[in-house]
C-alpha cells in the first residue's frame, strides 16, 4: 500500500489529478516558468518547427513554444494537465499552432522522423523507463534534431547522460542554469541532437 507522501507526490507532481493535481499544477506553474522558458529560448525554435513538449503540465512551456514554431504537440498522462494547458493555450490551440495529445515519454504516436525538438521540463527523473523513451525520442526525431532536457539538480537522477548517449543521441552537452525566481533550484539542462 502506497504511503501518503507517496500519494500526495504521484496526484500532485507525478500524474497530477483531483486536487492535489490541481494544486500541483498551481505550483509547478510558479516553480517551473522561467525555466520552462528559458528552455524554450535555448532551442531557438524557428517559424517552421515542429515540436512535442513531454509532460507540459500546466502549459506554460507549450504556450511559449506555440508562439515560436509551425506546430507544438503537447504531451501529457495526465488529464488534469492537459486540461489545464489547453485552458491556457486556448488560442494557440484554435489557430491550430498546438494540439494536446494523451501519451508519454515512451508511447508519443508521433509518426517516425517527423519533429524537429523535443522539450522535457522537470520530468525525465519520473519516466518509468529512460530506454523506452529515448529510443522513441530518437524515433520520431528527424536527423539533425535536437532534445532539450532540464531537471531540478537535486532531483538529478544518475546516468541520465549515458542514458541519451546509449539510444543513440550525439552531441550531447550539460549545463547548469540558475532560475531568477526566489528559492527556485538550479537546473540541469541537457542538449542533444540525432544524427
Amino acid at each position: 500500500m502506497d504511503s501518503l507522501g507517496t500519494r500526495i507526490l504521484r496526484n500532485g507532481f507525478g500524474c497530477p489529478r483531483g486536487l492535489l493535481g490541481r494544486v500541483g499544477g498551481w505550483l509547478m506553474a510558479r516553480g517551473n516558468a522561467a525555466t520552462e522558458r528559458h528552455v524554450v529560448s535555448l532551442a531557438a525554435l524557428g517559424e517552421h518547427d515542429v515540436v512535442v513538449v513531454l509532460g507540459h503540465g500546466p502549459g506554460i512551456g507549450l504556450e511559449a513554444a506555440g508562439t515560436k514554431s509551425r506546430h507544438v504537440i503537447g504531451i501529457e498522462p495526465s488529464k488534469t494537465m492537459r486540461d489545464a494547458a489547453a485552458r491556457r493555450c486556448k488560442e494557440l490551440i484554435r489557430e491550430g499552432r498546438v494540439t494536446i495529445r494523451d501519451g508519454a515519454a515512451e508511447s508519443t504516436s508521433q509518426p517516425e522522423a517527423s519533429v524537429d525538438v523535443v522539450l522535457a521540463v522537470n520530468n525525465v527523473q519520473i519516466w518509468p523507463d529512460w530506454q523506452a523513451a529515448f529510443a522513441e525520442l530518437h524515433r520520431v526525431l528527424r536527423p539533425g534534431g535536437r532534445m532539450l532536457l532540464s531537471a531540478h539538480r537535486k532531483w538529478l537522477p544518475d546516468g541520465l547522460e549515458k542514458a541519451v548517449e546509449d539510444a543513440g543521441f550525439q552531441q550531447v552537452e550539460t549545463s547548469l542554469w540558475d532560475p531568477p525566481s526566489h528559492g527556485a533550484d538550479t537546473a540541469f539542462i541537457l542538449r542533444a541532437t540525432r544524427a
